[in-house]
């Protein structure tokens, strides 16, 4: 097992603020630009919207009667609190590292909509042809970024040889 190294894992969480501070800012101007229920046409295929999601990803569980904002941010503070010992312990794993960074950050971000507004602010919606898909945010990109590096990671990098080597 790696050794922890709490100085090479602070540029990780530093990149995790950059993006909880990224997405809030990127909230507080929808919130002062877009009224609730407003499109404004951006592009042929993307609107700006202001919705406030009460579920989790594509509005799951957002018609329930609350219990899911105090689930989900739960959740989201276990898995960050999970990121920051993985950072510790894989810093020196770029691609691995910066997954998880990206996915604290975003998570956090949404953490914060919840405590404050109970239910995270979306604000980019795109469609094609008539479908819409469901409207995100600036945290959401980065979980779902950060979601994609580590399964790249686990198929094709370190965590792929790690796993190669494991079988030898």
């Amino acid at each position: 097992m790696p050794v922890p190294d709490r100085a090479s894992a602070r540029r990780w969480y530093v990149l995790a603020a950059v993006v909880i501070v990224l997405d809030q800012i990127s909230k507080q101007v929808v919130l002062a630009s877009i009224q609730y229920g407003e499109t404004i046409y951006f592009a042929p295929f993307w609107n700006w919207v202001l919705t406030f999601n009460r579920g989790a990803a594509f509005s799951f569980l957002a018609s329930e009667d609350g219990w899911q904002r105090w689930f989900f941010t739960v959740l989201a503070l276990g898995v960050s609190g999970w990121i920051v010992f993985m950072l510790r312990q894989h810093a020196a794993q770029k691609l691995l590292s910066l997954a998880l960074a990206l996915i604290m950050g975003g998570a956090l971000g949404n953490v914060i909509d919840r405590i404050r507004f109970g239910a995270v602010i979306d604000f980019v919606q795109w469609h094609a042809a008539g479908f819409y898909w469901p409207a995100f945010n600036v945290a959401d990109s980065a979980i779902t970024v950060g979601a994609v590096l580590m399964v790249w990671d686990q198929f094709f990098g370190a965590g792929a040889r790690a796993s190669g080597n494991a079988s030898r």
